[in-house]
């Protein structure tokens, strides 16, 4: 699949936030513009990639073995399946994106344990069958799964059938499965300055909907939110992890929570 460098990419825009060196200057472009308007955005982006280890760590140790994270992006080291297999070696993990240079990069994806296993697959997140038939190689879904969706769904709006791919998920899960997700959010900023952030990301081509929080509470329907429940990423177990450099007085932007199938 050649990769499209006519127009920003979100997996490689969070790559130059991050200060990977994968992307290209469509997104640095759009990337600097978002930095000028917010400059918090690059410590925002290491604050939602902080809740990711600190959400998995903790699903690990509630005994979880199998992880599938969906919308996965350039891998940036410590990367899911690290976090898992620290904790139990033994954990399965398989990736889902839809950009292909971060199947470019799948290599650096797959370097587990000798006792687990990584995989990944290439395929848009919309296109469920697909991604459950591929991870059934790896995953047994008639056990518990961590379905972990972070920083995905605000680039898929309503129309996009965001809700509808999310429940598909959740039906093909075990009870004792975890959803995982994190989700922008204009509730803590003021909405001229979410509308502007819209506005810049619609002019390069993405969609982005920044759900409140009774928009990102129906993601978890018929599950069981974890304590603290629906929270600010920096907010949700923060004593699992360390603090992110620069993130001082920075909100994160962002509403996450883990909840459990019954």
């Amino acid at each position: 699949m050649r990769i499209d460098t006519s127009r920003p990419h979100p997996a490689r825009m969070y790559d130059w936030f991050l200060g990977g060196k994968d992307n290209y200057p469509v997104d640095e472009e759009l990337g600097r513009q978002l930095v000028a308007f917010a400059p918090a955005i690059p410590v925002m982006a290491r604050m939602n990639r902080a809740f990711m280890h600190r959400a998995t760590r903790w699903v690990a140790g509630q005994g979880v073995r199998q992880f599938l994270d969906i919308g996965t992006g350039i891998p940036t080291e410590p990367n899911l399946h690290q976090v898992a297999q620290d904790v139990a070696p033994d954990a399965r993990v398989v990736y889902c994106d839809n950009d292909p240079i971060v199947l470019a990069h799948a290599e650096a994806l797959l370097h587990g344990t000798a006792e687990g296993a990584v995989d990944y697959v290439q395929a848009d997140a919309r296109d469920t069958a697909a991604i459950l038939e591929r991870a059934r190689k790896v995953l047994d879904f008639d056990r518990p799964v961590a379905l972990s969706l972070i920083a995905l769904l605000h680039f898929l709006g309503d129309d996009d059938g965001a809700y509808e791919l999310v429940e598909r998920l959740k039906e093909a899960l075990a009870p004792g499965s975890w959803l995982i997700m994190s989700h922008l959010t204009p509730d803590f900023h003021p909405e001229e300055a979410a509308q502007k952030v819209r506005d810049m990301y619609k002019a390069g081509g993405l969609t982005l909907d920044l759900r409140g929080r009774d928009r990102f509470a129906r993601f978890f329907e018929g599950f069981e939110p974890a304590a603290p429940g629906i929270v600010a990423a920096e907010e949700w177990h923060p004593e699992l992890g360390e603090p992110v450099a620069g993130q001082g007085d920075v909100h994160s932007g962002a509403y996450v929570a883990v909840a459990r199938k019954p």
